[in-house]
């Protein structure tokens, strides 16, 4: 089994090569034009694969470092947007606390007053016993 892929890898790979390397791939019909001077024939079509994987070469190089910044960007500006959020709720909290002052105070002296009347009831169920 291994064999038989093996041979039908190569025999493909014949068959592609026999196709690369026909007349009419780089006849007076393929051409790569560079800065002005037109090149064809195998050579042609040599640069023209050769410039052509360059380019993606220095695309893919260049979509990987913006990546990497925009990555960090995003991470920093994360950051900000957390400490911003925490500065903002402390600010708000030290704004409404004077505001606030009064509500507390109603809500001391009625947690006051129902803690004595529990101790108050406590007391009695004891006496009681």
């Amino acid at each position: 089994m291994k064999k038989l892929l093996l041979v039908t890898l190569v025999v493909l790979l014949f068959i592609a090569t026999c196709n690369a390397f026909d007349h009419s791939w780089w006849g007076p019909d393929f051409y790569v034009n560079v800065d002005g001077e037109e090149y064809n024939g195998p050579f042609g079509w040599l640069l023209g694969v050769l410039l052509a994987g360059g380019g993606l070469v220095i695309g893919a190089v260049v979509i990987v470092c913006v990546a990497l910044l925009v990555g960090l960007l995003f991470a920093g500006l994360g950051m900000l947007v957390v400490v911003g959020l925490a500065a903002l709720g402390v600010a708000i909290a030290a704004a409404l606390s004077p505001l606030l002052l009064p509500l507390a105070i109603v809500i001391g002296l009625v947690w006051y007053f129902n803690r004595r009347g529990k101790r108050r009831t406590a007391a009695m169920k004891e006496a009681a016993v």
